[in-house]
C-alpha cells in the first residue's frame, strides 16, 4: 500500500500480535472534525485479522496470567508514567481527532492516568477466601481467576479514557484483550494505548487493536468463540444488539449505554450554584457525553429566574477552534450528528417547545440552543440529544420532578439541587439511575466508585473494585484434608 504523507502518517498499522498493516482492501480515513483535515489513512483490519488478534490474545494470556504481581504492577506503573510524560502529545491528539477542547482533553488524559493507577492495585489484591464446610475435613477455597480474553468495543466521544478503563483493569487482572475502537478515533481510542503499553514492556499479543469497518466484519468481533467478556460503550440500540449476541454465544456482556440524564432543581435550591452547574454539565464537550445533562427539570417557582441566568451563562460559553484554550464548545464529531440534533430541536419546537436561544451552526460547529416550556413527551426530552442543546422542563412539585426524571427508559446519571442536603439525598434515592449527584451536575467520574447505569443504560459496572469483578471469574476449589466417609462406595 502506498501511504500518502499526512501529519499523522506514523499511525498506519493495526496492533495484531505486533504492528502490521490491516489486510482489508478498504481504507480508514481519520479526519479532524474542526477543519476536515485528513490526519492519516490506512487499511482496515479484516475478519481474518480479528481472528488472528483473538488467537494472539488467547496465546499470550496463558503466559501473562502467570507473570508475577510485582511485574504486572511495574508495567502498569510505567505505562502511567509514560502517559504523564506524553500528556501534551495526548491532549493534542484528542483535540485534532475528536474535536475536544483543551480543558476536556486535559481532564480525559488525567482520567486515563487514574484508570491505570487504580488498575495497578489489582495484581496484588487478594480477593479470594477460605470458607467453612458442612462436610468433616473439608475446606472450601474461592479464587478469582482471569476471564481469559476480553473483546472491547469503544466509542469516539471520550476514547482515551473509555478505552483505558477497560484495557487497564483487563490487563491487570491477567487477561488478554482485543480492542475495536470507533472509526472516528482509532488513534486515541486504541492505537496510542497499545503504543504506551508496548513502551511499558507489556508482552506482545496481550493487547491487540483492530481498526475494522462494521460493514465488512459484521458481528464477527462479538461472535468470535475466544472472548469470554464483551465490553461495549456506545448507543443503547447498538448495545442491545451487542448484548444479545454476547448472551446468545454465552459471553458476559459489560455494557455502558445511552443516558437521558435529569438535572433536578428543587424550589429551595441555590439558583446561582444550580445555573453554574447546569452550564458545565450541559455544554462540556458540546454535550457529547453519555453522562451530560439532557433534561433540566425545575420547579416552576424558579423557572423564570433560572432561564434568565442560564441564558446569560450560555452566551459566555466560547465556541470555536478547540486549540484555543478558552474554547469550551468545539466541533461536533461530524455533520451527521449536527443534523440529528437539529432534527430533534425542530421536532420539539413543532411539538410546542419555545426556542429561547437559537445558536448559529457552521460546519460541525454548533452554538448553544436552549428550549423552554418543554414537556417530558417531547422529542428532546425523550432522546439523548448528544449536542449543545438544552431543554428546560417546568414542574409544580418535588413529586412531579421525580416522576419526570424516572419517566424514561434510561437511567445512567442524574443530579439534584436543593438547599437541604437531606432533602436532596431523599430525592436522589427515588430517581432510578446508576449514579446521581446532590448539589452537583451529572458529569462525574471517580475511580473508586461504581460507574454504570440502570434500565436501558447498561449492564455491569466499571471503575474501582467493580471493574475487578467484571474481568475476573470466581472458582470454587474444595480440599478434602482427611478421608471422607460416604454412605455407600
Amino acid at each position: 500500500m502506498t501511504v500518502k504523507t499526512y501529519k499523522y502518517s506514523n499511525w498506519t498499522n493495526n496492533m495484531i500480535n505486533g504492528w502490521r498493516e490491516g489486510s482489508s482492501e478498504k481504507i480508514c480515513s481519520v479526519t479532524n472534525p474542526y477543519n476536515e483535515e485528513i490526519l492519516t489513512e490506512f487499511k482496515f483490519a479484516s475478519k481474518d485479522d480479528i481472528n488472528e488478534a483473538y488467537q494472539a490474545a488467547e496465546k499470550a494470556q496463558k503466559s501473562w496470567t502467570n507473570v508475577s504481581a510485582l511485574e504486572k504492577v511495574s508495567i502498569l506503573e510505567k505505562a502511567s508514567d509514560i502517559m504523564k510524560d506524553k500528556k501534551e502529545e495526548l491532549i493534542e491528539l484528542l483535540i485534532v481527532e475528536t474535536g475536544s477542547s483543551y480543558l476536556k482533553a486535559s481532564i480525559e488524559v488525567d482520567c486515563a492516568i487514574q484508570d491505570i493507577k487504580l488498575a495497578a492495585t489489582f495484581p496484588s489484591m487478594n480477593r479470594g477466601s477460605i470458607r467453612p464446610s458442612s462436610i468433616p475435613g473439608k475446606e472450601n477455597r474461592v479464587y478469582h481467576d482471569p476471564v481469559g480474553v476480553v473483546g472491547a468495543i469503544t466509542p469516539w466521544n471520550w476514547p482515551l479514557h473509555l478505552t483505558m478503563r477497560v484495557v487497564a483493569p483487563a490487563i491487570a487482572t491477567g487477561n488478554g484483550i482485543v480492542v475495536k475502537p470507533d472509526l472516528h478515533t482509532p488513534i486515541t481510542g486504541g492505537l496510542i494505548i497499545a503504543k504506551i503499553f508496548e513502551e511499558a514492556g507489556l508482552p506482545t499479543g496481550v493487547l491487540n487493536v483492530t481498526v475494522a469497518d462494521l460493514e465488512e466484519i459484521g458481528d464477527s468481533f462479538v461472535e468470535h468463540p475466544i472472548p469470554s467478556v464483551i465490553s461495549f460503550t456506545g448507543s443503547t440500540a447498538a448495545g442491545k444488539h451487542v448484548g444479545s449476541l454476547a448472551v446468545k454465544n454465552v459471553k458476559k456482556p459489560a455494557l455502558e449505554l445511552g443516558g437521558n440524564n435529569a438535572f433536578i432543581v428543587l424550589d429551595d435550591a441555590n439558583l446561582d450554584e444550580a445555573v453554574s452547574a447546569a452550564t458545565f454539565g450541559k455544554f462540556m464537550h458540546s454535550g457529547q457525553i453519555c453522562i451530560a445533562i439532557n433534561r433540566i427539570i425545575i420547579d416552576r417557582k424558579l423557572y423564570e429566574p433560572f432561564v434568565e441566568k442560564f441564558m446569560d451563562q450560555a452566551e459566555n460559553v466560547k465556541v470555536g477552534d478547540p486549540r484555543d484554550h478558552d474554547t469550551i464548545i468545539g466541533p461536533m464529531i461530524n455533520r451527521k450528528q449536527v443534523d440529528r440534533a437539529l432534527g430533534i430541536i425542530n421536532k420539539s419546537v413543532e411539538q410546542g417547545a419555545k426556542l429561547l436561544k437559537k445558536g448559529n451552526v457552521e460546519g460541525n460547529l454548533m452554538e448553544p440552543f436552549i428550549l423552554g416550556d418543554v414537556t417530558n413527551e417531547m422529542e428532546i426530552a425523550q432522546n439523548e440529544v448528544f449536542a449543545p442543546a438544552a431543554c428546560i422542563i417546568p414542574v409544580d412539585s418535588e413529586e412531579e420532578a421525580i416522576q419526570a426524571a424516572n419517566d424514561t427508559p434510561f437511567g445512567l446519571s442524574g443530579a439534584v439541587f436543593s438547599g437541604s442536603l437531606e432533602r436532596g439525598i431523599e430525592v436522589a434515592k427515588q430517581v432510578r439511575t446508576g449514579m446521581i449527584h446532590v448539589n452537583d451536575q451529572t458529569i462525574n467520574v471517580e475511580h473508586n466508585v461504581p460507574f454504570g447505569g440502570e434500565k436501558s443504560s447498561g449492564l455491569g459496572r466499571y471503575c474501582g473494585e467493580w471493574a475487578f469483578e467484571e474481568f475476573t471469574t470466581e472458582k470454587w476449589i474444595s480440599v478434602q484434608k482427611k478421608a471422607r466417609e460416604f454412605p455407600f462406595s
